[in-house]
């Protein structure tokens, strides 16, 4: 049987390294490997990783290729900015380091049975905003759509209709019970899917 490889995914060093030396101490057996971008990870080999470990900043940058990996992503995020994701596994790393390892185990113990937590390490303060999940779909949307972009212009970067954007877009205002583009861009931005230079 092969070593199983995990990827951590972060523009931030120090976090890729402690993130990296955690991991090690948890599951020796498996090879982890860093990478500062998601170009790096491409340049590698994507697909041969059983985890991915990787910034809320760069899946969303590339929701795409992670949505089709969501099963083995986990999106790291910090307290107060843990995305809201249906069926996606976020990492709270601004725990101290027990918690975190703690988390991690978590993590690593779901991923080998039928069920997977959508958050572990969250704050008890996030527990009841489970009726606010966004899909990823409408996160891609909202990430356009307070960037700038029109309907037409989403449709045509995500490749689907633009009655399929509209209705995307009154899930997300029906979810957040946001209806302006200003709200829905400083939503974005405290949850950690947009950065402000972004907008």
């Amino acid at each position: 049987m092969s070593v199983p490889e995990i990827a951590v995914i972060d523009a931030n060093t120090l976090s890729c390294l402690g993130l990296q030396n955690l991991l090690e101490e948890l599951i020796p057996q498996a090879v982890i490997r860093m990478f500062r971008s998601f170009g790096e990870l491409t340049d590698d080999t994507p697909d041969m990783y059983v985890h991915y470990f990787v910034s809320a900043q760069i899946f969303f940058e590339h929701v795409s290729f992670f949505r089709q990996r969501l099963t083995k992503t986990i999106v790291l995020a910090t307290g107060d900015n843990l995305p809201q994701l249906a069926g996606v596994k976020t990492l709270d790393i601004s725990q101290d380091g027990k918690h975190l390892a703690k988390s991690i185990l978590q993590l690593h113990s779901f991923g080998h049975r039928s069920g997977h937590p959508s958050t572990v390490g969250a704050s008890s303060t996030d527990v009841g905003m489970g009726s606010h999940e966004l899909s990823v779909r409408e996160i891609e949307v909202l990430r356009l759509l307070v960037r700038g972009y029109i309907n037409k212009e989403i449709a045509d970067r995500l490749h689907i209709s633009q009655t399929t954007v509209i209705s995307h877009r009154k899930n997300i205002i029906e979810k957040l019970g946001i209806k302006s583009v200003p709200g829905l861009t400083i939503y974005a931005v405290m949850h950690g899917y947009v950065e402000a230079d972004q907008i």
